[in-house]
């Protein structure tokens, strides 16, 4: 897996953002379809996590993250399996954001409903 890191924004002045890897305004994109946040958050749960650092790191640097190969498997967003770019890493944890707060919501209004329904005052509840 590689990552590429900035060394000076300076340097990126004038790179297109398709070059950087960030994320771009809506006329630039071709949209693809929806997506299932409830399946991202699934298939996020089931991934691969440990600890890892690059073979030309000194031995005490650590990473946290999903392998590239494992990413590639569960999601097949890029071309190759020696990579995750930021975006869709961005992407992912957005979705899966959006997910965990629907169901939230959505225990929020059972848990109400439940008190409701056995009659328990909850004026006073944070």
């Amino acid at each position: 897996m590689r990552i590429f890191r900035r060394r000076s924004r300076a340097a990126d002045r004038g790179t297109p953002a398709r070059l950087r890897g960030e994320a771009r305004e809506s006329s630039g994109t071709a949209p693809v379809g929806p997506v299932n946040g409830y399946a991202v958050l699934e298939t996020v749960a089931a991934l691969p996590v440990s600890t890892w650092r690059y073979l030309w790191e000194p031995e005490g640097v650590r990473h946290l993250g999903p392998m590239a190969q494992d990413w590639h498997a569960a999601f097949g967003f890029n071309q190759d399996d020696t990579t995750i770019p930021v975006v869709d890493g961005l992407g992912v944890a957005l979705v899966c954001i959006q997910a965990l707060n629907r169901r939230v919501e959505e225990l929020t209004a059972e848990v109400d409903r439940l008190r409701e329904a056995a009659g328990v005052n909850t004026s006073g509840a944070v």
